[in-house]
């Protein structure tokens, strides 16, 4: 992907694009190294400066984090999420997971509403990934594969707005799933989505929204919790 343009400025910004662009697609996930400085210098047809002042402009913004002796790292899909990741990042979990729950069940309600035949497709496969990915016991690939599931629903409703914010506290929801889900994934801490997909694929918007807001949440390794709606009953 060459680069070039004759004013510096310029070509500053085409580099601070191109490698937006690159996290937001997915070809650099959040978690991931990014190229070193001489590869990217290569890759884009620029000079060190430019690569490096690009570089850097992405760290303030929070989507790098630039790791002396490591390397520079992929924390967050957009400015947004970078804030967000920032100022949510020691939330009470009790308020992260009301927060989820609030966002879900809107969109799972309007998801049975809009969904399409690709929608309801793309949700079975990510179902059966997700159990894959717990029966692997291995944790990380089942937060992984837990927030690809969960956004796809959100995406399912067709809300630009709110997906595009779910999105952009993805990073926080994962973090808030790892704690959570702990170093050993267990029976007691299982949550099955079949129920929510079947809801949405029947077009019961209120049976999906209450699937959604229903499943316990996780306050800390091994004890479950209701969400927001059920916060007064015992668990």
């Amino acid at each position: 992907m060459p680069l070039s343009h004759p004013r510096r400025s310029a070509l500053s910004e085409q580099v601070i694009t191109a490698l937006r662009q690159q996290i937001a697609s997915g070809e650099w996930p959040v978690g991931s190294r990014i190229p070193t400085e001489p590869e990217l210098v290569e890759q884009l047809g620029v000079a060190r400066n430019t690569v490096r002042e690009a570089v850097r402009a992405l760290a303030h913004n929070g989507l790098l984090d630039i790791r002396q002796g490591s390397g520079t790292y992929v924390v967050a899909t957009s400015e947004l999420a970078g804030v967000m990741h920032r100022r949510f990042a020691d939330a009470d979990p009790r308020h992260i997971a009301e927060l989820r729950s609030t966002l879900e069940s809107s969109a799972a309600r309007l998801a049975a509403e809009r969904r399409t035949e690709k929608d309801l497709k793309q949700l079975d496969a990510l179902l059966v990934r997700r159990e894959e990915a717990w029966e692997s016991g291995d944790t990380e690939a089942f937060v992984a594969a837990d927030a690809t599931f969960h956004l796809a629903v959100v995406a399912a409703s067709h809300n630009d707005v709110m997906t595009a914010m779910y999105a952009d506290l993805g990073e926080v929801m994962r973090d808030w799933l790892r704690e959570d889900v702990g170093s050993e994934l267990t029976p007691e801490t299982h949550m099955d989505h079949t129920r929510l997909v079947d809801a949405i694929r029947a077009s019961d918007a209120a049976t999906a929204g209450q699937e959604a807001a229903g499943y316990p949440f996780l306050c800390r390794p091994g004890r479950l919790h209701r969400p927001a709606a059920d916060l007064g009953s015992p668990a």
